[in-house]
């Protein structure tokens, strides 16, 4: 993992591109054990930029209880990410979204309404049945 952009791109996901040390430590605790993909992608954007140091250029500065990135820091962590070949994103397929109603739900039948009815009426049914049968 390579520390030094793992630290631009932890500053730039930060709102004002600022982040107390704990939170820096923490981001950077869980980038370092995400797992080997994490690892190679930075080692292939520090490629980009060689000799890299985010405090002598001036890409990144300590400011009270953490570190804020730069519009240089920005700049340079863009160019990185826009010239890494091997991580171009797919190219995506606009689609519409069509807003279409709902069809209605089928409505219980005679029979279905019978067998949630009350034992009572249940049974007050089957005699009226009966009835008119007669």
């Amino acid at each position: 993992m390579n520390f030094q952009v793992t630290v631009l791109k932890i500053l730039v996901s930060y709102p004002d591109g600022f982040a107390v040390m704990a939170d820096l430590k923490r981001d950077m605790a869980i980038l370092a054990t995400s797992g080997r993909e994490w690892t190679d992608r930075t080692k292939r954007l520090a490629a980009r930029v060689p000799n890299l140091d985010i405090f002598s250029q001036r890409l990144v500065e300590r400011e009270s209880g953490g570190w804020k990135i730069t519009a240089k820091g920005r700049t340079i962590l863009e160019f990185m990410e826009t010239h890494l070949g091997s991580d171009k994103p797919m190219e995506t397929v606009r689609t519409e979204r069509v807003v279409a109603p709902l069809p209605r739900l089928p409505q219980p039948t005679e029979r279905t309404r019978w067998r949630r009815a009350r034992p009572e009426r249940r049974r007050e049914a089957r005699e009226r049945a009966r009835a008119n049968a007669s």
